[in-house]
């Protein structure tokens, strides 16, 4: 399996039951920009997360606090968990657009969408992490099953494929994964976050599915435009060779390849005393295995999104939370039915639009709330437009308005929306 912080690409290989074989990737920086981003919109936000790759520190996110009314909780705040975290429109819209960067190249490679539920059986997730077991989510007994939140997208892949009986699949899957771990927001870790897997299961010829999992990272990475970057191959048997170099004896190879997991997390100092001194391993062979093993940064999704949402703070740029294309306006009273016979047209014809819901806007408010939330284009429909069987469409950047038929005002619009 190939990991990234950002998503996993794995080739899997399947003799009787699946084999999860871990392969580690890391990037060297940890920024992303250009490609989720639409047409128009690219210039300053890309070089905005480049600028971001300098590794300037994020802001710290603590427990959020909120003054609340009446059925707020104790003190008359609203809390929720640590490590967990609210989006607002901007936030969710940046979101999506970075994760739908990574699928667009997921599917570009044939890949099939999969879902599977949040929930899973304990006896399903327990014993198949190591260490890890112990940061699973366990739920109370819910009528007469033991259950547990997904640690990850891995496991569940597995039990879908040995339930269903599949034995070649190439899938992708992006949802939430929930970890009973120590949150550390200021590095975009937290204890619900997102994962995007990447698999081909099944029996191939040797390395041909793992060569198109480096492509897609490759691919990924490489439309981002982070700059320079090390893909690292992790194979768990070149791991157990460096363990066996180092002087680690076999029964230990799998304790010490946990604790070396945990770099991601802690700093090397921390890794080799947990070895030394809960895992039994020489100060000797631990130093062999430091200079093996190093860390070029963690580029998970939530570290990528922290230096986004942090960069276009310091910006104050805007960035859009809707896709309307176009908002209908009237320009006098009375003409509520008029709005809406223009919308509905617009809707029909598969045009994002919006209308302001009163019956009688002031125009200017109108154009007003086209240039707060970015829309490009007003479609104008007042007395006179009506009687000359026309629509006024403005130009909302740069003000310019010219009438349009009617019947051609579809055509128009499309023409003008072209990237």
């Amino acid at each position: 399996m190939l990991r990234l912080g950002l998503f996993v690409a794995a080739a899997r290989c399947l003799p009787a039951r699946p084999r999860l074989g871990p392969l580690c990737l890391a990037g060297n920086r940890g920024s992303f920009a250009r490609s989720w981003l639409p047409a128009g919109d690219r210039g300053a936000l890309s070089r905005q997360v480049r600028a971001a790759a300098g590794g300037e520190s994020l802001p710290v996110l603590k427990t959020p606090k909120v003054k609340a009314g009446s059925g707020a909780g104790a003190g008359g705040y609203w809390l929720f968990p640590r490590g967990t975290r609210d989006h607002a429109p901007a936030q969710a819209a940046l979101r999506e657009r970075l994760l739908s960067a990574v699928v667009s190249c997921f599917k570009r490679h044939g890949a099939a969408a999969i879902d599977t539920p949040v929930l899973e059986l304990r006896e399903t997730l327990v014993g198949k992490y190591g260490e890890g077991a112990k940061l699973i989510y366990e739920l109370k007994d819910q009528g007469g099953e033991l259950l547990a939140l997904r640690y990850d997208l891995t496991v569940p892949f597995a039990r879908y494929l040995a339930m269903n009986k599949i034995t070649k699949m190439k899938r992708y899957h992006v949802a939430k994964v929930y970890r009973r771990d120590n949150p550390a927001t200021t590095r975009g870790r937290y204890r619900e976050f997102y994962q995007c897997d990447f698999d081909i299961a099944g029996q191939f010829d040797p390395m041909i599915p793992d060569a198109e999992c480096l492509k897609i990272v490759h691919e990924i990475l490489s439309d981002l435009q982070l700059g320079d970057f090390v893909i690292k191959v992790n194979d768990r048997r070149i791991l157990n060779g460096v363990f066996d170099v180092c002087g680690v004896p076999e029964s230990q190879f799998i304790p010490a390849c946990c604790t070396i997991d945990k770099l991601d997390k802690i700093p090397w100092e921390e890794v080799r005393s947990e070895m030394v001194a809960e895992k039994g391993l020489s100060p000797e062979a631990a130093d062999r295995i430091g200079e093996y093993v190093q860390l070029h940064g963690d580029i998970g999704i939530e570290r990528i999104f922290s230096i986004l949402e942090q960069r276009l703070q310091a910006s104050g740029e805007k960035l859009r939370t809707t896709e309307t294309q176009v908002l209908v306006a009237t320009p006098q009273k009375h003409l509520l039915a008029a709005r809406m016979k223009l919308i509905s047209e617009l809707w029909d014809a598969g045009i994002k639009a919006e209308m302001l819901y009163k019956k009688d806007p002031k125009l200017l408010k109108q154009l007003q709330y086209c240039e707060d939330t970015g829309i490009p284009l007003a479609a104008i429909v007042g007395e006179q437009e009506l009687a000359d069987g026309v629509v006024k469409l403005r130009d909302v950047a740069t003000r310019k308005e010219v009438d349009i038929p009617r019947e051609k005002l579809i055509d128009e619009i499309r023409r003008r929306l072209e990237p």
